[in-house]
């Protein structure tokens, strides 16, 4: 008997999915384990896995098509099966079209230009003027040739008659005039992906559901980079100072377990693992693969891992466990230039870390004057979950760990 394959929720907040592509045709024989399509979900392109033994007798939307979760997207069965029941069966969910490719779009031919406004006006009267400059200028005896418009493209108006004089006549003559048309209007219009639709959603949720304060602090990250300097001469990978920032956090989590909390409405969750979400810009927006058990691991472990992740997360192969369960997150924004900045919760974490650049910068220290590497962060929080006394122990203890880093290791 003929079974219905639908689209599986592939992730915790999937509600539809994009086909990629289809790695099998209708009329192939197929077995549980083959892979029968490449699914774009809101977080990842994924692999979809068969679990049925037959023929593939019907593809439901082709590839670049989008369905809702649960929608269907094949059939299996028997050569030769009739198939005409399942595919007239009722409430099944409508299949988007494929995603439009980028379309540019210029204004309609039918719009008329400025050019084609004044060649309609004959070859005598070339002169572009409102009906009620035209109609004036005939009462005053004033040739409109004489004129200086003052309207879009140097259309003469009312005001340009009731002002106009020999003076301004005298000036007119000597005036430039002006192309009638500078250039075309356009633009590039682009489907919304899976992932984007998703960004959109939960942050626009986060920021109107969560009510965000922010915490800024400036931190003295000369004692880091040096750390820094001396640890990638043995380490065989090499560590950033993001790394760093991932390990001092998660130790300053674990001193300051209040802020490593979620709000779930009716109870607060306060975890006892940490697990640090570590943003990543991708060319759909932005995704945030997940460091599990930061605290725990060593500043090269964690330098391998976060590499790794983010060249799968660029590859778009991240599996949903390595994107799911954070419970902090981090958005640094240092390496494109950003001083500081202020970054939306990433649902559940009540906190998210924006990290800015590491600048030069003069400050006083004892009396004098000298110039330190000074880092900015800000801590958004979820004022339902932390309070400020909470997320400014958070942060005294970040400061103090990337300013004495030596105390990552007692």
């Amino acid at each position: 008997m003929a079974e219905v394959i639908n689209m599986p929720k592939m992730s915790d907040t999937m509600t539809e999915g994009v086909i990629v592509s289809w790695l099998k045709n209708v009329g192939d024989d197929i077995k549980p384990g083959d892979i029968l399509a490449e699914v774009e979900t809101d977080k990842a392109t994924m692999e979809l896995e068969n679990f049925v033994k037959g023929t593939l007798l019907h593809i439901g939307i082709p590839a670049g098509g989008s369905v809702p979760v649960d929608a269907l997207i094949a059939i299996v069965g028997q050569k030769g099966e009739d198939i005409s029941a399942l595919l007239n069966a009722p409430a099944t969910p409508a299949i988007a079209e494929p995603k439009a490719e980028a379309e540019t779009v210029a204004p309609s031919a039918q719009t008329e230009s400025p050019a084609a406004e004044t060649a309609s006006l004959g070859s005598d009267k070339r002169i572009k003027a409102s009906p009620l400059a035209k109609s004036l200028a005939k009462e005053k005896g004033i040739d409109l040739s004489a004129v200086a418009g003052s309207g879009d493209n140097g259309r003469i108006v009312k005001k340009d008659i009731e002002n106009f004089s020999e003076t301004s006549s005298t000036k007119s003559s000597a005036s430039v005039s002006l192309p009638a048309v500078f250039g075309q209007e356009s633009y590039t219009e682009v489907a919304v992906s899976q992932m984007r639709k998703v960004i959109a959603r939960r942050l626009s949720e986060s920021k109107h559901t969560a009510p965000h304060f922010y915490l800024t602090m400036s931190i003295n990250m000369d004692k880091t980079i040096a750390a820094r300097k001396q640890m990638n001469e043995y380490s065989d990978v090499k560590i950033s100072v993001n790394d760093i920032i991932i390990k001092a956090v998660s130790l300053a989590l674990r001193k300051n377990p209040a802020a490593n909390s979620s709000w779930l409405g009716d109870k607060i969750r306060y975890n006892n693992h940490i697990n640090i979400g570590v943003a990543v810009a991708i060319e759909d927006g932005l995704i945030v693969p997940v460091v599990k058990f930061a605290d725990t691991k060593s500043l090269a472990h964690i330098s391998a891992e976060v590499k790794q992740l983010a060249e799968k997360a660029k590859n778009k192969k991240l599996q949903p466990n390595e994107f799911e369960g954070n419970t902090f997150t981090i958005s640094n924004l240092g390496m494109f230039g950003i001083d500081e900045f202020t970054a939306i919760i990433n649902p559940p974490d009540a906190c998210i870390l924006a990290v800015g650049a590491s600048k030069e910068t003069v400050i006083a220290e004892n009396g004098q004057m000298k110039i330190a590497n000074i880092m900015k962060v800000t801590l958004s929080c979820d004022h339902r979950v932390v309070d400020g006394a909470v997320g400014s122990a958070f942060l005294g203890t970040l400061k103090d760990l990337l300013e004495n880093p030596v105390k990552m290791l007692v």
